[in-house]
């Protein structure tokens, strides 16, 4: 019957010896862990945060510049409503006006398009 059942020390020895084998497991896996962490920050900072801060620099800069053609197109707009009505009447004025900005926003549309196809 002595040899069916281990000693009291055989098996507490392999207790131990499996825990510290599952603790130095469950160390080696926090170091890959963390090392993983690590590489992806790595990455994330050199590869993905550089092309997102150039494309929300440009995407300011051009609602800045697009604000900045509204603000222009309205003056000139205003100016030349102005200036036809004096020559042309001021309902001609605005149907003159706004045809020109139809158009304009036409061919902008068109290009826009043609260049989103490509």
């Amino acid at each position: 019957m002595s040899d069916e059942t281990p000693a009291p020390d055989e098996g507490a020895e392999r207790d131990d010896f499996l825990t510290r084998i599952l603790d130095r497991l469950l160390d080696l896996l926090q170091t890959v862990r963390d090392w993983v962490r690590q590489e992806a920050e790595a990455t994330v900072k050199e590869k993905i945060v550089p092309p997102l801060q150039k494309l929300g620099l440009a995407i300011a800069s051009a609602f800045a510049a697009s604000t900045l053609f509204v603000i222009g197109a309205i003056f000139v707009a205003v100016a030349a409503i102005v200036y036809l009505s004096q020559l042309l009447g001021v309902p001609l004025a605005f149907l003159l006006i706004g045809a020109v900005f139809l158009i304009g926003a036409g061919i902008f549309t068109y290009v826009k398009a043609r260049s989103m196809q490509r």
